[in-house]
């Protein structure tokens, strides 16, 4: 709450209202707020990073009853629109190879049981997005979905998410500096900004559930990912540790994003230039100096003054 609203008053907003409640278990809390309110952005997630989708399969389970709340909250409530955030971890590992870009089509598509999708993180937002395109067909609710892929950038302190991790020990100087896995693993980082503005479209364009891919189509190996890092942070370890003890995840992923690009969508921000910002912000946020963000935040006020709301709590 504190860290919303520090982002929220650095942009001049400062009457801002900021509710934190638990999902799993608060859904009328929810539905009276969403009542006030002509959009919501869905981000809440139960999740922690690779490693804690590999082992903590338990915990991604309450995101079920997050989705569920949030979704049937909202419909009932009487919003004009839900925007749901997906993720690439729907699709089957098996596709995430070199050369392919996985496209919306993919999901389900290798006949592989409960591999078919990344673990129960992967069939949870499946289920979310199986549940807005029932309520769609039968009761014509609105909703948007994006699949959004390896996303990074200011305002990300969660250190289980690789450039969040990377950048945080560069400007520790740690050396050994340690990389998880061997470094050899490919996703298409994509930029905060980018997924934002991709967002705020779906939700402006896309009325029937059906998903859309938001990423680069560019693949990254985690090795040059860190080795940007350390370029632009301005460390020089003596040694760079890749640690074959810990997990990779799928070795390639990338996305194909031609119903993005339909819209008017290009992910604007390479990685040179998104590392830059992302590291700028975590220098100065160890100073304590404040960094200009944008706001995650749409505010559409309807004739009635009801405006957008988004869902943010992350678990």
């Amino acid at each position: 709450m504190g860290r919303l609203s520090e982002i929220y008053s650095r942009h001049g907003i400062e009457s801002a209202q900021l509710s934190c409640m638990d999902l799993s278990t608060e859904r009328d809390r929810f539905q009276l707020l969403a009542t006030a309110h002509d959009v919501v952005f869905h981000l809440a997630a139960v999740f922690g990073g690779r490693e804690f989708v590999d082992v903590h399969q338990t915990e991604c389970s309450r995101m079920l009853a997050i989705d569920h709340n949030v979704i049937s909250a909202s419909e009932e409530a009487g919003v004009e629109s839900l925007h749901y955030a997906s993720s690439a971890c729907v699709y089957p590992p098996s596709l995430n190879v070199p050369g392919h870009l996985l496209k919306e089509d993919d999901i389900l598509s290798t006949g592989e049981g409960w591999r078919a999708s990344d673990n129960l993180y992967g069939f949870a937002k499946l289920m979310g997005e199986m549940q807005l395109l029932a309520l769609h067909r039968e009761r014509r609710f609105n909703s948007s979905v994006c699949r959004y892929l390896t996303v990074y950038g200011p305002g990300e302190l969660d250190a289980s998410h690789a450039i969040a991790a990377l950048a945080e020990k560069a400007l520790d100087l740690q050396d050994p500096f340690e990389v998880w896995g061997s470094g050899n693993q490919e996703r298409g980082f994509t930029f905060v900004d980018d997924i934002v503005n991709g967002s705020i479209l779906a939700a402006e364009r896309v009325k029937d559930a059906s998903p859309m891919n938001l990423g680069w189509d560019k693949r990254y190996r985690i090795r040059d990912v860190a080795e940007l890092i350390l370029q632009t942070s301005g460390h020089v370890p003596r040694a760079v540790h890749y640690d074959l003890s810990k997990p990779e995840g799928p070795f390639s992923r990338a996305l194909d994003i031609s119903r993005a690009r339909a819209l008017g969508w290009e992910p604007k921000v390479d990685l040179e230039e998104g590392l830059r910002r992302t590291i700028d912000w975590h220098r100065q946020s160890r100073r304590g100096i404040p960094t200009p963000r944008p706001v995650a935040q749409v505010y559409r006020a309807g004739g009635d003054g009801r405006s957008a709301s988004i869902s943010a709590e992350r678990v």
